[in-house]
């Protein structure tokens, strides 16, 4: 497991999955000899997208951003149409740092779309039950009302069996909530109407988490955006307007998708200047 610090904050990516999605609907509009240059692609036309919830502990608090995949709740169809080749290990990830998800104080949900939101609950004794019971679950206000009450083109990734079990211990926010001193969400929208950003600072340096305004280092381009977006020109503007915070702070940013990248720090140039790559073990 990848570690990341930065002052007093240290972050570690657990195991939470994999999934080989459609490389065309990960770029949107984008031709795929730009984006294929940037992000390899199988013989599928299909990318490698980590579903790798980020652990963040500081002054003994445990906070998880997004919950991974899941385990247990596909169907072979499913399994198949979303290119899951891995599902959650979580829970073993946590046990090697000596913690279960009873230590969990907060798991931050940039949005509940399921590939975030499948490793809230898990079936036990034939009934779902909550992952992380003792969790406070945060999410935008307006993400939590769509998640209980999809529309026709949401309906497809809001899963009734991944808000019923979890419902009382979520809590949300309209605009921004201050999780910790140094880690703040903020609602972009976009992505999903609900969609946030996750903004954490510590000992003088920045990270942005951009969740799915940019799920990958080749989603940098402002311009580059997803045809899951349900939102694609406030994708375009928060990720212009948060691209210039970061660059302002000189910034890193950090990936729950990325299957190469962990966290990235780029120059005015765009060239990268430092970088965490993810441990490849397969």
């Amino acid at each position: 497991m990848e570690t990341f610090q930065i002052g007093q904050t240290k972050m570690t990516w657990l195991k939470g999955g994999v999934t080989f999605l459609d490389g065309g609907a990960m770029f949107g509009v984008v031709p795929k000899p730009l984006w294929s240059k940037k992000y390899p692609v199988n013989e599928n036309n299909q990318i490698e997208l980590r579903t790798d919830p980020i652990l963040i502990q500081k002054d003994g608090l445990h906070i998880l951003i997004e919950s991974g995949i899941g385990a247990g709740k596909f169907s072979e169809k499913q399994l198949r149409n979303y290119g899951i080749q891995e599902e959650s290990s979580v829970e073993e990830s946590l046990e090697q740092l000596g913690l279960t998800t009873n230590d969990i104080d907060y798991v931050l949900m940039t949005h509940m779309h399921f590939d975030h939101a499948c490793g809230l609950t898990k079936w036990e004794n034939g009934q779902l039950t909550s992952v992380f019971p003792k969790a406070k679950i945060i999410t935008s206000t307006t993400e939590w009302e769509e998640m209980r009450n999809p529309n026709i083109r949401s309906k497809n990734t809001y899963w009734q069996e991944n808000w019923e079990p979890i419902q009382e211990q979520v809590e949300t926010f309209q605009s921004s909530l201050l999780i910790e001193e140094g880690i703040t969400m903020y609602h972009t929208g976009g992505h999903s109407d609900g969609h946030s950003i996750i903004v954490i600072q510590d000992g003088g340096e920045t990270i942005v988490h951009m969740a799915d305004l940019m799920p990958t280092h080749a989603h940098k381009n402002p311009l580059w955006v997803l045809a899951y977006d349900d939102y694609p020109m406030t994708s375009i503007e928060k990720k212009q307007t948060w691209l210039d915070f970061a660059g302002n702070k000189n910034a890193w940013f950090t990936f729950y998708h990325d299957a190469f990248y962990r966290s990235i720090k780029w120059n005015e140039q765009g060239e990268i200047i430092g970088k965490l790559d993810r441990v490849r073990t397969s």
